[in-house]
């Protein structure tokens, strides 16, 4: 091949690996960013916590499924975690509780949202409370991939691969075409330039 035809073949790989990166993480790349600016300003937007608290009292049956566990971390037995799911309309699936010899503790967070659920094992007593701090506080989470979950934690990483494969084929192909745009390099110089001047000048 010529050098040419090497420029044409490299030239139609990279712009439809960019053009594919691109359509991938588009979406992605827009929340990130959005979440992004109000993650920097979280101290700034007001938000206003929703405080939902619930009491109830396990049946005696349910209470004896409980039985006599010892302290630890273990799930809550399939009939206690459904009978609760239906009463409090909550998803408790296979989390682990916390178990002492009076009381089970489950933690629950979520993005957005912190809840917790108590059942005193003497009497059956169930307490449970969710705090839900509203939808920018959800897109933050996401960004942080807080209490998100396994799936969501997988999207952040294969989105950050499509990034990087579209932030690279982008600089392969500027590469290709810096003859042609002389700015090409001092604009890609200056995007390095600016973000460590600030980090030497004002980080401290």
């Amino acid at each position: 091949m010529s050098a040419q035809q090497r420029r044409g073949f490299w030239l139609r790989t990279l712009h439809q690996w960019h053009w594919i990166s691109s359509a991938v993480c588009l979406i992605g790349m827009l929340l990130f960013a959005i979440t992004g600016i109000t993650l920097n300003h979280a101290a700034k937007i007001e938000g206003s916590p929703k405080v939902v608290n619930e009491k109830l009292v396990l049946p005696a049956t349910l209470l004896g499924s409980l039985g006599k566990r010892d302290a630890g971390n273990a799930p809550l037995p399939s009939s206690v975690g459904d009978w609760l799911g239906e009463r409090l309309k909550i998803s408790i699936g296979s989390r682990e509780a916390e178990w002492s010899e009076d009381e089970v503790y489950l933690s629950m967070p979520s993005p957005g949202a912190d809840a917790w659920l108590s059942i005193q094992r003497a009497d059956g007593t169930v307490e449970y409370e969710r705090t839900d701090r509203g939808w920018i506080s959800y897109l933050n989470d996401l960004h942080k991939g807080r209490n998100a979950g396994p799936a969501w934690g997988w999207f952040i990483d294969i989105f950050a691969i499509a990034c990087v494969i579209f932030t690279v084929t982008g600089l392969w192909l500027l590469q290709l075409h810096a003859r042609q745009r002389r700015m090409t390099w001092p604009y890609v110089g200056l995007g390095l330039l600016v973000p460590l001047l600030l980090a030497l000048i004002f980080i401290h």
